[in-house]
């Protein structure tokens, strides 16, 4: 698959969309000073985002819950390389909460002089594969992914959107940034959504009480934030996502891989993926059979 030019933008080599990215906007990235008590969630694309957006003020603000119904998601915790940065980084509130989808040797010289801690989400990329090939469907501003078997070769050859879901996640695994980063899977969230919940607020020192703990968790839960019009993109024009195509927040499970990839498919898929960890001291949390 060629990529279209009017569509995307490469940046030192990274794959990014033009609707929502810019030269300007991960240039101001690269020159954006974090402070000290920043929190920054760190995904591949289609891991788990939006749920971080949702769970981040809340835990940092001991749970209360007016960012969330009154603060579009993009806005309340933007994106670290979008163009929507420049436009609310005046607004955001101490301890600022940030997401992203860089690679680790994206980050800018100021994130790694500072303390801010940084959650890094992870999620199996069969699944990742599944919801990305739905979200290219109906995101009008990215190519068609034809059909599901060439989206594969595409997904796998690292020819989509921030490149290899391998690559990704050996440079955060591999970053050495020490008690300032947390590791979490999107599967261990849907789980247990409350442990998890636990797990972030220890890690970010907000000592939240079991009460909060479950309200979030209430708030935070799929059919929740699937009601919820500040988080579920239902404010983005039609032109732009297309839910009758498919939701934006599609089903919010595990293992919905299972529906979809035929054996061969997934003989292939483990082979890959495999083959590019090989030597990696860091485990998987899932088995890729």
């Amino acid at each position: 698959m060629s990529l279209s030019e009017e569509m995307y933008l490469r940046y030192h080599g990274l794959i990014v969309p033009k609707e929502t990215h810019s030269y300007e906007s991960l240039e101001f990235a690269q020159g954006f000073k974090f402070e000290d008590d920043d929190v920054l969630a760190v995904t591949y694309p289609k891991s788990g985002t939006i749920w971080m957006q949702e769970i981040l003020p809340l835990v940092l603000n001991g749970g209360d819950l007016t960012p969330i119904h009154t603060i579009p998601n993009w806005e309340r915790v933007p994106w670290l390389e979008e163009k929507q940065l420049a436009r609310v980084v005046a607004k955001l509130a101490s301890p600022r909460a940030l997401v992203s989808h860089l690679p680790y040797n994206f980050m800018p010289p100021s994130f790694c002089t500072s303390k801010a801690k940084v959650i890094y989400l992870m999620r199996n990329p069969k699944d990742i594969m599944v919801s990305s090939y739905y979200f290219h469907q109906m995101a009008s501003f990215l190519e068609d992914p034809g059909t599901f078997d060439e989206f594969m070769d595409t997904f796998l050859e690292g020819k989509v959107l921030f490149g290899k879901w391998t690559d990704h996640v050996k440079s955060w695994r591999n970053s050495e940034l020490g008690d300032r980063i947390m590791y979490i899977t999107y599967e261990e969230m849907v789980q247990d959504l409350p442990a998890a919940l636990r797990r972030i607020s220890d890690f970010l020192g907000c000592n939240l009480t079991e009460e909060v703990i479950q309200k979030i968790a209430e708030h935070c839960s799929f059919k929740t934030m699937k009601n919820n019009n500040m988080s579920n993109f239902s404010l983005i024009p039609k032109v732009y996502l297309d839910h009758d195509k498919s939701p934006f927040l599609r089903k919010g499970i595990a293992g919905d891989w299972k529906t979809h990839f035929s054996s061969e498919q997934l003989a292939r898929f483990t082979s890959v993926i495999s083959k590019e960890l090989e030597g990696e001291s860091f485990p998987l949390p899932w088995s890729l059979d």
